[in-house]
């Protein structure tokens, strides 16, 4: 319902007529008439989007465009004949897609384990007697009671309230509560009725009675979650570029195969049958078998690293995305901040003094000029603590796991830590003066006042806004001392207040007076009026929200990487610029445009805004999904924060959502690509430089995997164009050892190698760049290929040379024949060992990574020269892939290889190095 109806049918209508038309009463109602309703409106609950079954989940693994290439190229070999072959690339195909549905299907359940909350209770009246039920229980009609730190689960219109403060910030973003009173007044912005209270929200203080109005899908957060549910999924970027290198391999694989069907028939005459298997073999030796598992295992092996750091990715494709990502549209509160409320000054006329620690948890204490202090030498400090505490209904507990928890809210529970590390007793000052009445906050007066007795007193504690409360002082406390307050007083207490405000701290104005006592009717005739008057100022309470520890180092990681951070909170603009000047996000020459001003700004304005260094403050979350399409449609690729059901559409829309694991909302993190267990900025960036490893290891693979096709299709070419002169020198399923066999497990290796050092002082990957590009065509083909080609060619003319030629003509066939073709495929193998260890790196030396620091290459290596040792020396396995034999000579030659192709390689780096200062 929107807000207008909000207010002319719910909020505005008087309570009698409310419950008539809701067909209720303030008992709640009847079990048979909340079961019926049940019926009628469903389960109180918010529907998820809706998930893939099983089956497609389990088959779309199975229906990318390179799979499907891996099946056409299966099926062919098998209708030709190589029934082998055919088997062995489908079964490829299986294995990878059984391994990618796998590693979904982990991050599916350990998604669903975040979300599925333990079931929350609320005290409902049915049968006119309280009971506790399952918040899915409740039915629109239903009349429950709200108290401190429970869940509002319905949209719900007030009908007792005592002090209520509802934290609003998974529908507003705002972090400050908002007053709720049984009487309606029309708040600025939406959600802001005095008298409703929201599905969603947290009760922080108070107490009240209300009866729903909505329940599940039609209650204001159901609504937004359902838009967000209606938003198109669009292929990732690592999708759309496999998409693009699937058809590129194919043409090229289908373009060599047909040049080499044709050579055979035009030079060599084989048949055409003959042709078409020689072909297909250089078709499948161009087409990389292992790619999909290699992305596979690099995309889940770097979820795995990350859920380590505390970033949970639902989608594998989502990693390689995080490594584009240009611009990071982050919240402030609890991801830049520790989202833990922190007095850090006490600012009084006679002293000024520090608070050390940050959080909820007693860490720290008073000092001043870096001298610690007792409280007890400074009578007005005394009276700061007792009414901090004494005006305060927030506690703050630890929970199993030693963490605190606030009941309550964040600035009450600031005051209550001051005051522990302070030294002062709460309860036993409570016992002497306990509280006998107390007069809420509300958004007209911002200010709280609290009373309490004594034998013939009453102290009056009276804590808020210094705007307001300034002017109900007529003294002032300096030390022990109490004097009628002057201009001079003011003018200095709103400069301290001034001073600290463009700090972007918050202060807090605690006041006092006492009464005497005559007797309980004096008590219950207290008011705001005759009582929030004639008070003597004590001081400021400054605080904070401080910057997370590790956000410093987190913030010069992204600018290294030409990553753009664009704050967008629903914190005042002074604040928001004070945080992001300080840790580094902007200069103070930033531009702040507040919600109001994003409302108005046209499109080509915003655009002109997002180019330079901007904040943006006092934003509705709905409002980030504006930045984020508008900065995507400037070509970024963007990340995207949120906790809030208003987050969700931003976070749907961005190129990848990121969702907060402890204060955000289900909607939220059904929305998100990621969600963060810690709510912490700084596992972003430990997540981007996973995406950029990601997207780097797969062309490390491309690289390996392509520098075997050169020697594979030169000795081919060599047979070709001498019209059969010079006999095949490895034959078609020598190639296949090599593409199927010894191949594999190396590039596998490759898929999981740790962050290069540098990675992340790199720009983001441009738009236009691609997976396959002319920069690892030209190294693959020639400078690796060449030099594998060059070595591969002279291996096989080197068992010639051993056996008579050039004296003897070439042999076609016999024991000679089979090892000069099992020397050349042992060279590729050889020449694939340096290459294995020199694709580890694109600039780095290997030896600075450690040469022995991929465990996994190396295990690659050990099993692809035991497979060569197979293929060389079993009976029966010699024949299959005309094999023979090799002699210790032709083992000193393998052996000697690797070493300076490797060598070379290094000082090519080091030359790129210096040239390019890497």
């Amino acid at each position: 319902m929107k807000k207008n109806q909000l207010q002319s049918s719910y909020a505005n209508e008087p309570l009698d007529k409310l419950l008539q038309d809701l067909k209720t009463s303030k008992n709640g109602l009847s079990q048979i008439e909340a079961d019926n309703r049940k019926n009628k409106y469903g389960p109180n609950t918010i529907h998820r989007n809706q998930q893939k079954s099983q089956l497609e989940a389990f088959l779309k693994n199975f229906a990318s465009l390179m799979a499907m290439l891996l099946w056409v190229s299966g099926l062919i070999a098998i209708l030709t004949g190589s029934i082998e072959l055919g088997i062995a690339i489908w079964l490829v195909n299986i294995i990878n897609g059984l391994f990618s549905f796998w590693q979904e299907h982990k991050a599916q359940k350990a998604t669903d384990s975040l979300m599925a909350m333990l079931p929350t209770y609320t005290r409902v009246f049915r049968n006119g007697k309280i009971e506790q039920l399952n918040s899915k229980e409740i039915v629109p009609g239903d009349v429950f009671q709200l108290q401190a730190g429970n869940s509002v689960p319905a949209d719900a219109r007030l009908l007792e309230a005592t002090s209520i403060q509802v934290d609003q910030s998974a529908l507003t973003g705002e972090t400050v509560p908002e007053s709720k009173t049984v009487k309606f007044k029309n708040g600025e912005g939406k959600f802001s009725e005095s008298n409703i209270v929201y599905a969603g929200t947290t009760v922080g203080s108070g107490d009240g009675k209300a009866v729903v109005l909505a329940t599940g899908m039609n209650t204001e957060f159901g609504k937004i979650a359902s838009l967000t549910q209606k938003q198109n999924t669009t292929a990732s970027p690592l999708q759309q570029e496999l998409n693009r290198l699937t058809k590129q391999i194919s043409l090229i694989a289908i373009a060599v195969g047909l040049v080499f069907f044709v050579a055979a028939i035009l030079f060599v005459h084989h048949p055409i049958a003959q042709s078409f298997v020689f072909a297909l073999g250089m078709i499948v030796a161009f087409i990389p078998e292992g790619l999909l598992p290699t992305v596979t295992l690099s995309l889940a092996q770097a979820v795995q690293r990350m859920a380590k750091k505390h970033a949970l990715v639902k989608d594998l494709n989502s990693v390689e995305t995080l490594g584009e990502t240009s611009v990071i549209c982050s919240d402030k509160t609890g991801t830049l901040t520790q989202n833990q409320m922190t007095v850090n000054h006490i600012w009084l006329m006679g002293n000024v003094y520090t608070v050390t620690g940050q959080g909820y948890i007693n860490n720290g204490q008073l000092k001043q000029e870096n001298k610690a202090v007792n409280y007890h030498d400074d009578p007005a400090l005394i009276q700061l603590l007792r009414v901090s505490t004494f005006n305060n209904d927030t506690t703050v507990e630890l929970s199993s796991e030693k963490k605190p928890k606030i009941l309550g809210t964040p600035t009450e529970a600031a005051l209550v830590i001051m005051a522990q590390k302070a030294g002062f007793d709460t309860s036993k000052e409570l016992k002497q003066m306990p509280r006998v009445k107390e007069l809420p906050f509300d958004s007209d007066r911002k200010r709280m006042t609290t009373i309490h007795q004594t034998k013939d007193k009453l102290f009056v504690a009276v804590k808020g806004s210094l705007d307001g409360l300034l002017q109900q002082c007529t003294k002032i406390q300096i030390n022990g001392d109490i004097r009628p307050i002057t201009a001079d007083d003011i003018k200095k207490i709103n400069q301290a207040n001034k001073n600290y405000a463009t700090k972007g701290l918050r202060s807090l104005a605690i006041t006092y007076k006492t009464i005497d006592f005559k007797d309980k009717s004096q008590i219950d005739n207290l008011n705001a009026d005759n009582t929030e008057n004639d008070l003597i100022f004590l001081g400021l309470t400054v605080m904070a929200d401080p910057p997370r520890p590790e956000i410093y180092d987190a913030v010069k990681k992204c600018h290294d990487a030409s990553i753009k951070i664009i704050m967008v909170t629903g914190d005042s603009e002074i604040t928001a610029k004070s945080v992001a000047v300080k840790i580094g996000i902007t200069s103070d020459k930033a531009r702040v445009v507040t919600g109001t001003e994003l409302d108005q700004m046209n499109s080509k304005d915003l655009k002109q805004a997002l180019q330079g260094e901007v904040i943006f403050a006092r934003v509705a979350p709905e409002q980030k999904y504006k930045i984020v399409s508008t900065l995507q449609e400037m070509g970024q690729i963007v990340a995207s924060t949120g906790d809030g059901v208003n987050d969700a559409p931003a976070l749907k829309k961005a190129n990848i959502g990121v969702a907060m694991g402890v204060t955000g909302t289900d909607v939220a993190k059904d929305a998100a690509n990621m969600i963060l267990t810690d709510d912490n900025f700084a596992s972003i960036v430990a997540a981007i430089e996973e995406g950029r490893t990601v997207y780097s290891n797969i062309q490390k693979f491309l690289l390996y995997i392509f520098n075997s096709n050169v020697p594979e299709a030169i000795p081919s070419a060599l047979f070709l164009l001498s019209r059969g002169l010079i006999p095949l020198p490895l034959t078609v399923l020598q190639i296949l050892a090599v593409d199927l066999g010894t191949d594999m497990l190396p590039a596998l290796g490759l898929g999981s190698e740790q962050p290069e050092p540098g990675i992340m002082n790199q720009k983001p990957r441009a738009h236009n760049s691609h997976l396959l590009n002319k920069h690892l065509i030209l190294t693959a083909f020639a400078w690796y290929g060449a030099i594998a080609s060059l070595v591969s060619t002279i291996a096989y003319f080197f068992v010639n040379y051993q056996n008579g030629w050039p004296m003897k003509d070439l042999m076609s066939s016999g024991i000679v024949y089979n090892r000069a073709t099992t020397m050349t495929l042992a060279a590729i193998i050889f020449c694939q060992i340096a290459a294995a260890l020199n694709c580890q790196t694109k600039y780095t030396s290997v030896f600075k990574l450690g040469i022995f620091n991929n465990h996994r290459v190396w295990a690659g290596i050990v099993f692809e020269v035991i497979l060569l040792a197979i293929l060389v020396y079993t009976p029966g396995i010699q024949e299959v892939f005309n094999t023979a034999p090799l002699q210790i000579n032709d083992w000193i030659f393998l052996v000697i290889v690797p070493i300076p192709i490797f060598l070379i390689e290094e000082l090519r780096k080091l030359i790129a190095r210096r040239k390019y200062n890497h």
